[in-house]
């Protein structure tokens, strides 16, 4: 299982942002602040650490918002100079985000500084949606501002903070209901130079096609209509979770909508019996039955057992074969399982399937037994 977050987020983080506002403000009490962030820090989760840590900074800080974040604001280090993250390095800035999302919504020009600074080497994705909900026109306003900054971390805070269905974030329900607000700031950013704000783009239409499905495909559409490479990159990848759903609008935008003239042979699920902690591997072989060349996308689903004795698929991608006339072509892929973070394993019988241009065919079974 993979190391949890929160180990890499220790005791050093908060002796480290001591050490940051002392030089800036040497009347910062750095002891009495490590030993307030340090109570109880070790039994805390990774946000919660970032929280604890923000709220004594409220403490230790000077008591006037525009004061302390001026402080915060001068302490920060160097900004980012590549597009893509740098590993855990920038969370040292996740109290900061918090300290702002927190104690700083009555100081809206206050906040927007601090936060157009903190993105630059971290990301204020989470600190900005407090504001989009407290002072929705205001924000947006200054978010269509940013889609034009020279910064790439600036621009991908637009698409990636006002994502509805933000991973770790609450929801921005007012956007879930209504996405056109948001859609007018992804338009900006549609052809951004960098993939690093072009993908962010991609995830949040992806957001939106989970609550409109109709939209997503619509303005797919629109995009793809003389759509440079890139820009078609970013509308499969917009809709990968729908095509995964095997909507068919969807398929169809990608060239998939009709049903795929193949038949599927040699299948293989081995070992019939896995164990949890093991591979378990699917192979098989896809051929094209018309005398003409097909585009099939190829995924497969397995029905992994649930705690409460039920089972929910997993897609997991394949490929998009180019089968020439009566051509075949063998697939092939182990899976891991292992025990995750995001997936538990449970004995029993386990369904596979096979998803062909969104179409579902059963492939076979496996059991699954504890090692």
């Amino acid at each position: 299982m993979a190391e949890q977050l929160k180990n890499h987020f220790g005791v050093d983080v908060p002796v480290t942002i001591a050490g940051m506002i002392a030089t800036v403000f040497p009347r910062f009490p750095a002891e009495d602040f490590i030993r307030d962030c340090l109570d109880g820090y070790a039994s805390l989760e990774l946000f919660p650490r970032g929280r604890k840590i923000a709220r004594a900074m409220k403490r230790h800080l000077p008591e006037d918002y525009r004061e302390a974040a001026g402080i915060l604001i001068e302490s920060l280090g160097l900004k980012r100079d590549k597009a893509e993250d740098s590993g855990m390095a920038p969370f040292l800035y996740l109290p900061h985000i918090f300290f702002v999302a927190e104690f700083g919504l009555d100081h809206f020009e206050d906040s927007m500084r601090a936060q157009y600074e903190l993105t630059q080497r971290f990301s204020a994705e989470f600190s900005i949606r407090p504001y989009l909900e407290r002072y929705p026109h205001a924000t947006l306003a200054r978010l269509e501002k940013w889609t034009g900054d020279s910064s790439v971390h600036v621009r991908r805070l637009v698409s990636e903070g006002t994502r509805p269905r933000l991973p770790w974030a609450p929801r921005l329900r007012a956007f879930q209901i209504d996405p056109r607000p948001v859609l007018t700031l992804l338009e900006k950013l549609k052809d951004d130079p960098e993939l690093y704000v072009r993908r962010s783009v991609a995830n949040n239409l992806n957001d939106i096609g989970k609550d409109h499905p109709a939209v997503l495909v619509d303005v797919s559409r629109q995009w793809l209509k003389h759509a440079p490479k890139e820009r078609r990159w970013l509308i499969g990848h917009a809709l990968r979770s729908a095509v995964k759903r095997g909507e068919a609008e969807a398929l169809e935008v990608l060239g998939f909508g009709k049903t795929a003239s193949v038949i599927v042979r040699k299948v293989r699920i081995v070992p019939k019996r896995a164990s949890i902690g093991k591979f378990v591997t699917i192979s098989f072989e896809v051929t094209n039955t018309s005398v003409r060349r097909q585009s099939v996308l190829v995924d497969f689903r397995i029905h992994f057992r649930k705690a409460y004795g039920g089972a929910s698929p997993k897609v997991f991608k394949m490929k998009t074969l180019e089968l020439d006339g009566n051509g075949s072509e063998l697939l092939s892929k182990s899976i891991s399982l292992a025990e995750m973070t995001t997936r538990k394993h449970y004995p029993g019988k386990h369904a596979v399937d096979i998803q062909l241009n969104g179409r579902v065919t059963p492939l076979g079974t496996f059991e699954l037994a504890r090692a």
